[in-house]
């Protein structure tokens, strides 16, 4: 399951760098929002929630959870603990609200400089706190 969780995440990460970059250049270029950027976004929400899944499945049986719950001050005092019992997932978790609010907003929107702007915000957002919590010492 962890395997599955690290490699999966390769694919979210990508997918949502993609996706603010491609929001961002449609919003400073002002380009039309086609049924390409719709498909990007909805894809990228997709993978984030499959990833979501895979990560609560992971989580409740890692060992970081196991201890959290045993012996919470200890995890709390080491930082690399910390970050994988609680901080990774409560991250990543914020990081998937925003990508589906900024999906369910840009739906309300009619003009398409409004859509990439919310896409920018609401996904930009969401990858700031994916790539600030990633555990990158396991990754490399």
């Amino acid at each position: 399951m962890k395997t599955i969780h690290s490699y999966w995440a390769y694919i979210v990460l990508a997918l949502l760098t993609f996706t603010v970059i491609n929001a961002v250049i449609g919003m400073v270029k002002k380009k039309e929002f086609t049924h390409k950027e719709f498909r990007l976004g909805l894809l990228t929400l997709i993978t984030s929630h499959i990833q979501l899944l895979i990560g609560l499945g992971w989580y409740f049986m890692s060992p970081w959870y196991k201890a959290l719950k045993s012996n919470g001050g200890e995890v709390m005092k080491d930082a690399g603990a910390r970050l994988l019992a609680l901080e990774h997932p409560i991250a990543m978790i914020a990081a998937i609200v925003f990508i589906t609010i900024g999906w369910s907003k840009h739906k309300k929107q009619v003009k398409s400089e409004s859509k990439f702007k919310t896409f920018s915000i609401f996904y930009g957002i969401a990858l700031l706190l994916v790539l600030t919590r990633i555990p990158w010492s396991n990754w490399f």
